[in-house]
């Protein structure tokens, strides 16, 4: 009779355990991030956060924007909330067919040469007439990103002896922060919304030519089939907007985070009307 019950409890635990993991397979959404990438990065881990408590196994992993693309396009990653469009990665965008905008997540954002503000120049072709003062240099980000490829643009069209040192968002951060310490002139690739222009007092410097395009915006976008599949996640995606305000409030607090996932989880707690709107809308 032991025998028979143990072997009882033992099939009901195998059948939940069983169970458990099914659900959390089908429930599994993959969610891309390229790193130092602030905004798209403080974008996915709230989402992360909101989706979990609604039951959802949310993974994340770090890649350039070109392979997050292709690997959506594969099936492989879910979704991606940190598409600049039209200009940055619109051509990024154009060979896939099997991935699909799900919604504007953010307006007004901007991309290009950045100093200081108490640099006392105002536009790009002022630049080669200030060349010492900047060391002949433009710092920049990853090769291979959009910011890069169109910083080799603006140096051929404005025709700037000035080389393009790449480097991680991280290490340009870090040459700027240097900088302004020592009150020194530095121009950096630089795009907004992002930590820099709240921690720092910088201007854009004009790009009459409009090599890096008009003030853009950004889109999540998503694999062939996931609104099928996840219709309630979809339409959450559908209506995340994070205005100019909220966006420099999560980007501030994300940056001075010593634990982003626990950051994370307290914006979620304090903007949770917020969010539970976007989940509900539609």
């Amino acid at each position: 009779m032991k025998q028979v019950i143990y072997r009882i409890l033992f099939l009901g635990i195998l059948c939940s355990i069983v169970s458990s993991c099914s659900e959390r397979l089908t429930k599994r959404i993959s969610m891309g991030m390229v790193e130092g990438w602030a905004e798209g990065n403080a974008m996915t881990l709230v989402s992360k956060e909101f989706l979990t408590q609604k039951g959802y196994h949310i993974v994340t992993h770090k890649a350039a924007p070109n392979l997050l693309l292709a690997s959506m396009d594969n099936g492989d990653t879910d979704v991606f909330m940190n598409v600049w469009l039209p200009t940055t990665h619109g051509q990024k965008v154009a060979p896939f067919s099997h991935i699909f905008s799900a919604g504007i997540n953010y307006e007004g954002a901007k991309l290009g040469l950045v100093v200081p503000k108490y640099v006392d120049i105002n536009s790009i072709e002022e630049l080669n007439n200030n060349i010492d003062k900047f060391d002949g240099n433009i710092i920049g980000i990853e090769r291979g990103s959009g910011m890069a490829t169109y910083t080799d643009s603006v140096l051929f069209a404005y025709d700037l002896n000035y080389k393009q040192l790449n480097s991680s968002m991280i290490a340009m951060a870090s040459e700027l922060q240097k900088a302004v310490n020592d009150k020194r002139w530095i121009v950096v690739t630089a795009w907004q919304p992002h930590w820099l222009f709240g921690r720092f007092e910088l201007k854009f410097l004009d790009d009459p030519k409009k090599i890096y395009g008009d003030t853009e915006h950004i889109e999540t976008f998503v694999r062939q089939d996931f609104e099928t599949e996840f219709p309630e996640v979809f339409r959450y995606f559908q209506h995340a907007f994070f205005e100019q305000e909220v966006m420099a409030d999560l980007l501030t607090k994300m940056e001075a985070s010593k634990n982003k996932k626990e950051t994370a989880r307290e914006w979620v707690e304090e903007h949770n009307d917020l969010l539970q709107r976007w989940w509900d809308e539609g």
